[in-house]
């Protein structure tokens, strides 16, 4: 047991005091928080960018940072084969008017050993796991806290901050030569701190014959004595110190022991529910270098994938257009073929034939008397000869000077042969 100052150089107007002391017994609080309530907690972790792990929490009005870094160092003789663990707290001078800068007092080392006791003593770091060579090489977890804002309740404000660090710190890699020489890479992280238990301690002070939770400044000034309990996640008491000058039965003992057990409980599912999604994010975002190029690889083929199925659907879609289009235009072209009339091919057969009939015709003007029956039809053949090659006059472009004399030729015969006819 040792005796410390809950709230050194703190003066509150006896006034104050008195009105404190006379509501706390009456089971109602300055704040309106119930007797076994803690203040609004806010925890931040990963605030120290090049920490192995670190958090930021604000318990009420008190604020504490934590930073853990883990480094290359010497075993003790008694322990050859773990690693190492110190703990080390700092009252920032701009944190409170008692605060002095300088070697940490008598407040800063009671507050490193309460959070050092409740961690080594359930053994909630496995330091064996942070062994590298027995006997010679080890990590050492460094575990600061620095005090920044004070407003009471310290110890837990550390512890929460403590555990809420320790959940997020990760161990760098390192490789022994043949040599047996140890390099660390700061760079690449192996996994999570190895952790066998959770842990946070749970401050009550005593004033008359009421317990309270989370005292706040005004209120440990006022307290008769406060004790501090270190539970663990299941349910086992770590440590327990207490401090000031007042007293407490068997009785407020074992209270105050099923209220840390209760609120333990509570703070270490909040710290999880704080973590956890950093955790995740965090996983994630170290996952993104080792797998960078597969996954690189992998998001260019869906890509390529996903960019080809559109493409071709575009394709075939355009290919069916541009078919249906040229359906459409040769559809049209023919029905066009077939309102527009086709010019007049000329036909040099039907031109020959009647080349032909032109001697016929002069034979027939000197045939017997017998043969007058068929006139009627020589007239009408003559008749067609002579429409037939103006069909032919107009069709032929090409051969102006042939046409006409052929026409001529024609002309002649059907008249010589009308007038052998008419004879």
């Amino acid at each position: 047991m040792s005796f410390t100052p809950s709230s050194p150089d703190y003066i509150l107007p006896k006034l104050k005091e008195q009105t404190l002391a006379n509501i706390i017994k009456k089971g109602v609080r300055l704040s309106g928080r119930r007797l076994d309530q803690y203040r609004d907690i806010e925890i931040i972790t990963d605030y120290i960018p090049h920490a192995d792990g670190s958090a930021y929490v604000k318990l009420g009005n008190t604020q504490v940072l934590v930073g853990v870094k883990l480094e290359l160092g010497t075993p003790y003789a008694d322990t050859p084969n773990e690693g190492v663990m110190v703990v080390s707290a700092e009252f920032v001078p701009m944190a409170s008017p008692s605060f002095e800068p300088g070697p940490p007092d008598e407040n800063a080392i009671e507050l490193a050993r309460v959070i050092d006791r409740s961690l080594r003593e359930i053994r909630a770091i496995d330091l064996e796991k942070l062994a590298i060579i027995p006997g010679k090489k080890a990590l050492i977890a460094w575990i600061d806290i620095y005090v920044l804002d004070h407003d009471g309740n310290l110890i837990d404000a550390s512890s929460i901050a403590t555990l809420a660090a320790l959940l997020t710190t990760k161990i760098p890699k390192v490789e022994v030569t043949e040599n047996e020489e140890v390099i660390i890479n700061k760079e690449t992280k192996v996994g999570p701190l190895p952790l066998r238990h959770k842990v946070v301690t749970v401050t009550i002070g005593k004033l008359g014959d009421k317990l309270i939770v989370d005292p706040d400044l005004e209120e440990e000034s006022v307290l008769s004595t406060r004790i501090v309990i270190a539970v663990s996640e299941d349910g086992r008491i770590a440590g327990i110190q207490k401090t000031g000058m007042g007293s407490l039965t068997q009785e407020e003992i074992l209270k105050a022991v099923d209220i840390a057990l209760a609120k333990g409980k509570e703070l270490i599912a909040l710290i999880e529910e704080k973590v956890r999604p950093r955790e995740e994010e965090k996983a994630e975002e170290e996952e993104k270098p080792a797998e960078a190029e597969e996954k690189k690889v992998e998001e260019a083929e869906t890509e390529a994938e996903v960019e080809e199925k559109p493409v071709t659907e575009e394709k075939a879609e355009e290919e069916a257009k541009e078919e249906e289009k040229e359906a459409e235009e040769a559809k049209e072209a023919e029905e066009v073929a077939e309102e527009v009339p086709a010019p007049p091919e000329e036909k040099p057969e039907e031109v020959t034939e009647e080349e032909k009939k032109v001697p016929e015709q002069e034979e027939a003007a000197g045939e017997k008397p017998e043969q007058k029956e068929a006139e009627p039809e020589t007239e009408a053949k003559g008749v067609e000869e002579k429409t037939e090659p103006k069909k032919e006059t107009q069709s032929s472009e090409a051969g102006e000077g042939e046409g006409a004399e052929k026409e001529e030729g024609k002309k002649e015969g059907v008249e010589g042969g009308e007038e052998s006819t008419k004879a």
